[in-house]
Formats: C-alpha cells, sequence, structure tokens
C-alpha cells in the first residue's frame, strides 16, 4: 500500500472539474470512452464481459483521511472530517483498466455496513449492485488531465501516461447513508 498526502484546501485548482450530463453538451467526451463513462449498471460486471484474462482487484492504500475538497462538498460533509479512502487498480490480466476512489464516510461505516470498510480484493461495485435497496444519483465526468488531483495515483502503474485520462463519479445511498465513488478508465481498456 502507498501512503497518501493529505489535501491542500487552499489551491482548489489542481481538483478535477466534474460535470453532469447537461453540463457535458459544450465539452466533447471521446466516443471510445463514452460507453464505459455512461454505463448506468455495475461496471465491474461490464469489465469481466469485456475481460478475457483473469479479472483482479489490487488495493494501493484504503485510509482514514480528509477527502479532497471536491469530494466532502459532493457528500455535503465538513471538508476536515476523515473518510475511509480506498483505492484500487482494476485489472483484465496484467494491464490496468480502471483506477477506482472510493470515499466513505464515517457515518456510512455503522450498523449493517461496516463490512465496507474490510473488503480486501473484493470489489465494492460487486457488493453495490447486489443490493436491491441501495440508490446511485447522477453521474458526473470529468477529463483529469497532468497536475490534477487523482491524476498521479491512477496513472502512477503506467509506463507511459497520457496527458489526460477521463473519470466518472457518482454517490450511492446505503439506507440513505452516502458513499462516493470516483473510476478513472485508463488508456488499456480500450485494447479489449
Amino acid at each position: 500500500m502507498k501512503s497518501i498526502i493529505h489535501n491542500n484546501f487552499g489551491n482548489h485548482v489542481l481538483e478535477p472539474v466534474w460535470r453532469g450530463h447537461d453540463m457535458l453538451m459544450s465539452h466533447s467526451v471521446p466516443l471510445e470512452y463514452a460507453p464505459w463513462l455512461f454505463e448506468q449498471g455495475s461496471l465491474t460486471r461490464r469489465i469481466l464481459q469485456h475481460c478475457t484474462k483473469e479479472f483482479r482487484v489490487e488495493v494501493l492504500s484504503q485510509q482514514w483521511q480528509r477527502p479532497m475538497l471536491n469530494e466532502a462538498l459532493r457528500l455535503g460533509a465538513h471538508p476536515e472530517h476523515l473518510a475511509l479512502i480506498r483505492e484500487v487498480l482494476l485489472y483484465c490480466g496484467d494491464e490496468p483498466w480502471v483506477f477506482a476512489r472510493s470515499v466513505l464516510p464515517r457515518k456510512t461505516l455503522t450498523g449493517p455496513r461496516r463490512f465496507l470498510g474490510k473488503l480486501g480484493n473484493r470489489p465494492l461495485g460487486e457488493i453495490l449492485f447486489s443490493d436491491p435497496k441501495i440508490q446511485r444519483d447522477e453521474l458526473e465526468v470529468a477529463e483529469i488531465r497532468k497536475g490534477q488531483r487523482m491524476f498521479n495515483c491512477a496513472t502512477e502503474c503506467l509506463t507511459h501516461p497520457p496527458d489526460s485520462v477521463w473519470g466518472r463519479r457518482s454517490i450511492f445511498y446505503l439506507h440513505k447513508k452516502p458513499l462516493l465513488v470516483n473510476e478513472v478508465f485508463l488508456p488499456s481498456i480500450l485494447n479489449k
């Protein structure tokens, strides 16, 4: 597991700009990424449909820390409150296809949902989409560029990182308790 540096809230420019569907009309999304970005079902299930090799999850980091400012605001949480941040890579064979960063506020990890803090190498999506009571809000999409938060974490595993990667995020509600899931699509996902 790698260590993560806590956020510097004074510099908002370094955070990705997330846009809902209505705001994307003036910002072009590459056609090859659109089916992945706008998938409404389980991303894990979609990967399994397209991956002809072994699928696996590698946990990069899981620790209590402050979320990025844009994550705290999206969750309606105080920026100084700690959350359990889980960062993983989803692999198809030896190729990393997706970097995922989940933000689980402390209040979400109470009661019957405590086990979400102990997933190990299980994909979070497998749990989320197996519970019919879980609700999901609007997907937001961002082009994540060099110099922005999340870019380095998402592309650290790449020998030749591109200038930008595309990601999406949404909040899932578990009995009205929120958790935020960010998913960043790496170039190898297009080689399927």
